[in-house]
């Protein structure tokens, strides 16, 4: 289920409003099918990972993320009913899916067919690698994580508001990296105007999935930019493009907002060596107050990048908040 669920990473940003899953087909401990959900949300996992493994998927086991839908689309049959079709033996599921169209009925097919099956496994790392889409389909809004960088000496940018280029190349490809994970990269109307950031992501090869990019402001944008005057309005937007996966970039005032208002799933701190002095910060944020004995935030990782650090922290309040590497 492990090596699914690194699968699954690789449609992070890429699989529009689906879920992205992984799936791995077993046959005499033997690999003959891998499958990741696909740009756009399709093809599935399964069916990509059935069409590897062809007509040796009979008497196999398949290593699924999240249950098998069970539901019949114009894009493609019910990944439920293509397992039973290939014969598969054996289903291990990491969780539920928490769409009202399948939960609990792509189980109950694959057992109706004699196809024996094992759910919760590595439950809490699915239920983390999912979390945007579980929250959307709940009407909590996209998981959203908030990348902040930070000098030694806690600011977040100079005192004339201007925050590019603190971290090194290392972080910043770190910074893309998410980008390309994302679903909406959002930024305040001060950032906006400070550092005019392009806000895409730039990965080697060229081949980066392209977030929509937004600002939370009344004023006007940039062209490519989505103009959001509240939060109600970026609920909104979430619910009507199907978005799963928030990555806000500051400033240092919608940062403050979003915390306060309990709207923080992960925050990524990027801390580089060097001093500002006179600058903006952000108070609340360093750097007691992110102690995990404080209760508010969990570390789950933390390591170099170049020259800075980088931690990363779940809010423990967001469910299922297992540890995972972006």
């Amino acid at each position: 289920m492990a090596a699914a669920l690194t699968l699954a990473k690789r449609g992070r940003g890429r699989t529009a409003a689906n879920p992205n899953v992984g799936c791995l087909i077993i046959h005499n401990n033997r690999v003959i099918g891998r499958g990741w959900t696909q740009d756009g949300g399709r093809p599935h996992a399964e069916a990509m990972a059935l069409q590897q493994a062809g007509t040796a998927a009979r008497g196999a086991t398949a290593y699924v993320t999240l249950e098998p839908c069970a539901h019949l689309s114009p894009r493609g049959a019910a990944c439920a009913d293509s397992l039973v079709a290939a014969g598969i033996a054996r289903c291990v599921v990491a969780m539920q899916d928490p769409d009202p169209r399948t939960a609990g009925k792509g189980l109950a097919l694959l057992r109706a067919a004699g196809i024996e099956t094992t759910t919760g496994v590595l439950a809490a790392e699915a239920q983390a690698e999912l979390r945007g889409f579980s929250k959307r389909l709940a009407g909590r809004g996209a998981e959203l994580t908030l990348k902040l960088a930070l000098s030694l000496d806690g600011r977040l940018a100079m005192a004339d508001g201007r925050s590019q280029w603190i971290t090194s190349e290392p972080a910043r490809a770190y910074a893309h990296a998410l980008r390309a994970e994302s679903d909406l990269v959002l930024v305040g109307g001060g950032t906006l105007r400070a550092d005019a950031p392009q806000l895409t992501a730039r990965l080697p090869g060229g081949s980066a999935p392209q977030p929509l990019r937004a600002a939370l402001t009344t004023g006007p944008v940039p062209d490519g930019f989505i103009a959001l005057p509240s939060l109600a309005a970026l609920d909104a937007l979430v619910a009507e493009r199907q978005l799963n996966r928030i990555l806000c970039e500051g400033g240092g005032g919608l940062a403050a907002t979003l915390l306060a208002a309990g709207r923080v799933d992960r925050l990524a701190i990027l801390r580089a060596p060097i001093l500002i002095g006179a600058g903006i910060g952000l108070e609340g944020l360093y750097p007691a107050d992110l102690a995990e004995t404080h209760g508010r935030w969990r570390l789950q990782d933390s390591r170099m990048l170049g020259p800075d650090r980088l931690d990363l922290y779940a809010s423990s309040s967001s469910s299922n908040a297992a540890a995972t590497r972006p």
